[in-house]
């Protein structure tokens, strides 16, 4: 009897998720009119922003990472700003700081672009670690500090961090720690040869569609707990962390010979991050339920930054993707 009253409610949190979800829809239509391809980076924008979590890309150059957060939060009719990290950026021009006002004879807050719902953080490790630890304090606390008082930052509050996997003069490049604060580790690729035309084509006509607003940060707030309302069962549950547990006691599911490539495996916030993002990834094929094969989309996003590789591996050009898979291959789904 309580499974039967189990499966009627899954069937009626089935049917009230496709209703609350039809905005993905409109999102995606708005987001395809000004981004060519790049499917996997819109959708982990979009998974980033319905659970809670913020995104690192890594990719070249003139890839439309910067377009696509712009696109999103014009789509969401939300603020957005841009910060460009350099060698030169202080934690204030992040944050913001205090300024004597002579008029008033007091301390006057000037808030910085870290004050918005979409923060692009540019090239973040081409800025000292004093600027990095501002911006990842925020990120983790939603919360800034100035002077003596604390100020909230706005819900929905994402950051999307952009790095150049290719030119690493001059950079700082972030510590295990804050990358592990990144829900999402998403590499853009090249466009295939007609998005590219596409493009080209879009530019030489000098026409740009400008993406409408379908949805308010209201209702992304609103989406957001209702995420969190998509069921998971245990089985899934324990497959998270078999997954997880894979990357750290390879040998336990019969992938040994992965381990000395591997100096450490994935932290328990891969696990909270996985079960998140696999939430948000059911959300978006407007299923009420999560299913093995969301935690398999998402599981590389989330795991391919939180694996140490060792000098073994180096030596051998193996990749965390690399690994992930062998990871995936070996745990047994429920």
């Amino acid at each position: 009897m309580e499974t039967q009253n189990s499966s009627v409610n899954i069937r009626e949190l089935n049917d009230r998720i496709q209703k609350e979800s039809e905005f993905v829809d409109l999102l995606s239509l708005e987001m395809g009119k000004v981004i060519v391809g790049q499917k996997q980076l819109v959708e982990s924008l979009m998974i980033a922003m319905l659970s809670g979590g913020h995104i690192l890309l890594e990719g070249l150059p003139g890839l439309a990472k910067t377009l696509a957060i712009s696109t999103l939060s014009k789509a969401v009719k939300a603020k957005f700003n841009r910060i460009q990290f350099t060698p030169d950026l202080l934690p204030a021009d992040v944050t913001g700081t205090l300024i004597y006002s002579q008029k008033n004879e007091e301390f006057e807050v000037h808030k910085g672009p870290v004050f918005a719902n979409f923060v692009l953080a540019d090239e973040i490790n081409r800025a000292p670690a004093k600027v990095q630890s501002a911006l990842l304090e925020a990120m983790q606390e939603k919360q800034v500090t100035l002077g003596d008082k604390t100020y909230r930052l706005p819900d929905p509050f994402l950051v999307m961090a952009t790095q150049n996997p290719v030119e690493q003069e001059g950079t700082y490049p972030l510590p295990e720690a804050q990358v592990d604060r990144f829900m999402l580790k998403t590499l853009v690729s090249y466009p295939k040869k007609e998005e590219e035309r596409l493009i080209v084509r879009m530019h030489n006509a000098g026409s740009f569609p400008e993406p409408e607003s379908v949805v308010s940060p209201e209702e992304i707030v609103r989406a957001r707990s209702i995420v969190k309302q998509v069921y998971m069962d245990e089985k899934i549950e324990r497959y998270i962390v078999d997954l997880v547990y894979a990357t750290r006691t390879p040998s336990e599911y019969g992938i040994a010979e992965i381990a000395p490539l591997l100096s450490f495996g994935a932290s328990p916030r891969a696990s909270i991050s996985l079960s998140s993002a696999s939430k948000a990834y059911a959300f978006i094929k407007r299923r009420g339920y999560v299913i093995p094969e969301d935690v398999r989309a998402v599981a590389p996003s989330v795991l391919r930054h939180r694996l140490g590789l060792s000098y073994e591996a180096e030596a051998e050009n193996v990749t965390p993707d690399q690994l992930v898979e062998r990871i995936i291959n070996a745990v047994i789904v429920p």
